[in-house]
């Protein structure tokens, strides 16, 4: 191929700027000179389409439209082709001779400001192509137009200042390869595996075969672009492994097509598995961001609030510009309005897979409970994360049966304006609890917490739908008074007479004697049937569960002081009646009332020491064995 004599033009002067910041200062991303190239091609190949689809005459029209890399590792060169739409002379020069028509000042100030985030700014402004003189000392480019006529033409420079340009006398094909001859410090990149790495990095998905040693590199397609309607089930589950690595198939997929306002497409899996059970990779998540198939950003994570990190994908849009940088990510209306549709979509789709298929609903719920539940914060989404949140109820069988809120709405009493919870380590644990006595004589559903972070939940939200939250230890007992009993009423204490009464009130103060400032009152419980005693928060204080995770939060080993209430008709309390009547200093009522308010404690968790505890029980149980050996006269 020979060519005419070349011309040789001078780079204007923010060129000259630019390439001596590419080439003495931006290393740090030097491979993303491949994925700006290859979507140079791509857009070239796309734009000769769109010219054969409007029956525009075409050069070569029998060419395959693909991009094709060669390398040759001893003399240190890659050749990257395309049987796109070409260039002219006159193209070159506008195209490869100037930095984009606008923005040059800005684009050169940012990428002075943000050299470590090169990979994100270079490519914003129309300047991808000159990413390539970071890897290279001497680049050179041969061009045939897809018109007819069109002569073939050669640019060259290396870099420095100027470039040639000549036009070949020997016809060539239709498109344009770029010869690159690497510089020292970047001749690992002619190397296969290190193409491949990169290509399937940041290019897997672009449209057209892209070829490394004529093996086609970019071979899962990107199916998010397809109708749903010609995928099978088959295609989501190898592109979620492919995507994930997971050995196992999505519980379930989410593929979203958006044409107004905003044109995007996004596929979305939702896993059968929590993978980080010990929230040791919390940081670990994103969305995958492409612009036109080119991936922008892997784990993109503002597409997605943290309380849906479980969900893994990626979202590709038509609007946003390529390479735009994550700075401006966070600014850009378009993305806002993405990420905002993208969240919308999947709380919209936990919310008929709640109601379609409640038993695959109880699974997510089993695996990824953990992170949503973080989503108490996120206000704008309120009722539609409240919506999908499950507990467990005094109402179920067993531990694994969960409620809605709108299920226990269901069921609420006449004139029951409240949603009452209790927390504890377990089932088994929250049934011991004596607050609960007076809600199960009165039939009154409470749900059940396990997890720490659900009273945060109920804290910070406070309602649902006109029913405020209630702690079972906050109840007002007035409310709870009004309705029937649905318990068979067990036999009655005898009503206490005058005198009686009078030494209960001065029981009562003794035992507040006996507690000090331990306890902030004394009192007869109006909430206790089978319990001779329990501690009571004082009102408008945060509930028993909620202080002691504070408390674990602000290091507070202080025990919070709580009325000591005493549930008069119990038969150990009518005993100490009796006892303090005959002598009001007895020992035994100081040592049953301390355990008394130590078995509360422990109850709520407050007890760090059991030893006095357990020593106190095994003295009692000592004397009531001696009174049961002489009563039944062993």
């Amino acid at each position: 191929m020979t060519e005419e004599k070349a011309t040789q033009y001078e780079f204007k002067a923010e060129v000259k700027q630019l390439l001596n910041i590419l080439v003495h200062s931006l290393y740090t991303n030097r491979e993303i000179f491949l994925r700006e190239l290859i979507s140079n091609a791509s857009d070239a190949l796309d734009k000769l389409r769109f010219e054969s689809n409007r029956g525009t005459e075409i050069a070569n029209n029998d060419l395959p439209l693909e991009i094709k890399i060669d390398f040759d590792k001893d003399a240190h060169t890659i050749k990257i082709s395309d049987t796109g739409i070409g260039m002219t002379k006159e193209e070159i020069i506008e195209n490869i001779g100037t930095i984009a028509k606008s923005g040059s000042a800005d684009f050169l100030s940012q990428i002075v400001e943000n050299k470590e985030d090169a990979n994100n700014i270079i490519g914003k402004f129309g300047v991808g192509f000159y990413s390539v003189f970071m890897v290279a000392d001497k680049v050179t480019v041969t061009s045939k137009s897809y018109k007819k006529d069109a002569a073939a033409i050669k640019w060259e420079s290396d870099g420095l200042g100027s470039y040639e340009i000549a036009e070949l006398d020997e016809d060539m094909q239709r498109g344009t390869t770029i010869d690159i001859h690497l510089n020292k410090e970047s001749e690992d990149y002619a190397d296969k595996f290190r193409l491949q790495q990169v290509i399937k990095k940041h290019s897997n998905f672009i449209s057209f075969p892209i070829k490394l040693d004529n093996e086609i590199i970019n071979t899962i397609a990107a199916i998010w672009r397809e109708p749903k309607s010609s995928l099978k089930e088959e295609q989501y589950n190898e592109f979620y492994k492919f995507l994930t690595y997971d050995t196992e198939p999505p519980l379930k997929h989410i593929h979203v097509a958006i044409d107004a306002p905003i044109q995007f497409n996004s596929l979305l899996f939702i896993p059968k598995k929590n993978t980080d059970m010990f929230g040791m990779n919390r940081d670990d998540y994103g969305l995958d961001l492409y612009v036109r198939r080119v991936l922008i950003q892997h784990k993109n994570k503002d597409l997605l609030p943290e309380y849906l990190s479980f969900v893994k994908g990626v979202v590709d849009s038509e609007d946003l510009p390529l390479n735009i940088s994550r700075e401006t990510l966070q600014e850009n209306l378009v993305f806002t309005k993405i990420a905002n549709s993208v969240t919308n979509q999947v709380l919209s789709f936990l919310k008929k897979m709640s109601k379609d298929e409640p038993d695959v609903y109880k699974e997510f719920w089993k695996e990824h409970s953990k992170y949503f539940k973080l989503g108490y914060t996120d206000f704008q989404n309120k009722d539609k994360y409240m919506e999908l949140l499950r507990f467990n109820s005094s109402t179920k069988e067993n531990a694994d049966d969960l409620t809605s809120f709108d299920e226990y709405i269901e069921r609420v009493k006449d004139d029951q304006k409240e949603i009452y919870y209790i927390s504890g380590n377990s089932r088994d644990a929250i049934n011991l609890d004596p607050h609960l006595e007076i809600f199960r004589k009165k039939g009154i559903e409470v749900l059940y917490l396990y997890d720490p972070i659900d009273e945060f939940i109920f804290s910070s939200i406070s309602d649902y739908k006109e029913y405020n939250f209630k702690s079972v230890d906050q109840a007002d007992l007035k409310k709870i008074e009004k309705f029937d009993s649905v318990e068979e009423e067990k036999e009655k204490a005898e009503e206490l007479t005058k005198d009686e009464k009078l030494h209960f009130d001065s029981m009562l103060e003794r035992i507040k004697e006996i507690l000090g400032d331990k306890v902030t009152e004394v009192k007869i419980s109006e909430r206790l049937q089978n319990s001779p005693a329990c501690l009571v928060n004082p009102d408008d204080s945060m509930s028993a569960s909620m202080q002691k995770i504070m408390n674990i939060v602000n290091k507070d080993n202080q025990i919070p002081k709580k009325i000591f209430e005493i549930n008069k008709d119990h038969k150990l309390v009518r005993n100490l009646l009796k006892i303090f009547k005959e002598d009001s200093k007895d020992e035994y009522i100081e040592n049953v009332v301390v355990q008394l308010y130590e078995s509360a404690l422990l109850l709520e968790g407050y007890l760090a020491d059991p030893h006095r505890l357990v020593n106190r029980i095994n003295s009692l149980l000592e004397d009531s064995s001696e009174w049961y050996t002489t009563v039944k006269k062993i």
